[in-house]
């Protein structure tokens, strides 16, 4: 596997596509992780990681179709793909390899 790596937003975003499955679009996406993460995520940004995460071949997107609702426009759609999927899970396992033993109670002290 080659050795890209996962940054925290781009953990959360494809979190949030997981989260959201088959209505995953852009305000989907923010909503859920604004919802879910208590964290304020403008389009923009979201946009921007998206696309990183299509090109790194960790999401897929397509156009829906359209809908009355949205005023004849259609939304873009996005899926996680199999390789992201490894890759949130060896970011998962990453985490808890790194959590495992850690005492981090208010009586902890360093050094």
């Amino acid at each position: 596997m080659d050795n890209q790596y996962l940054g925290e937003f781009e953990e959360i975003v494809l979190l949030a596509i997981c989260g959201v499955e088959d209505e995953a679009y852009a305000v989907t996406i923010q909503q859920h992780i604004e919802d879910r993460a208590n964290r304020a995520t403008s389009i923009g940004s979201l946009y921007r990681t998206l696309d990183r995460l299509e090109k790194k071949g960790y999401v897929r997107s397509w156009m829906g179709e359209v809908t009355s609702v949205r005023g004849g426009k259609r939304k873009r759609l996005y899926q996680i793909s199999s390789v992201g999927r490894v890759r949130l899970l060896g970011a998962r396992k990453t985490r808890e390899s790194l959590w495992k033993g850690l005492d981090l109670s208010p009586s902890f002290k360093m050094g």
